[in-house]
């Protein structure tokens, strides 16, 4: 039985937002991505699911943004583990208002996790 938050959330797509502190703009979105490191918050679990994602620059894709305007959509990329699972995540966030659609993607064959 696959983990039921990762299943949940790599099935289709689901409304995420970039979390950002302590200011919420595409100026802060720009130099997280120069970090390397970005939070994506899944907005539709229940109390919302953020995820500290490190960002894979070569899968990333921000050709189509102006972060000074700021304009246009930006595809993220990235891996982190869920709950014990390897996944990758996978967003396209609109520069304007910092939200989009994302999902996540199994890495590794998934197997409930062991408590012992």
């Amino acid at each position: 039985m696959m983990n039921e938050l990762v299943q949940r959330l790599s099935q289709g797509n689901h409304p995420v937002e970039v979390s950002l502190r302590p200011k919420k703009t595409a100026t802060a979105l720009k130099e997280r991505i120069d970090l390397g490191y970005i939070h994506i918050k899944f907005t539709n679990t229940q109390g919302g699911t953020e995820l500290g994602v490190r960002l894979d620059p070569n899968a990333c894709d921000w050709s189509q943004t102006d972060f000074d305007r700021p304009a246009g959509t930006i595809h993220l990329v990235g891996h982190l583990t869920l709950n014990y699972v390897k996944v990758k995540c996978i967003a396209d966030v609109d520069l304007q208002t910092l939200e989009g659609q994302g999902h996540l993607e199994p890495i590794e064959p998934v197997s409930p996790a062991v408590i012992s």
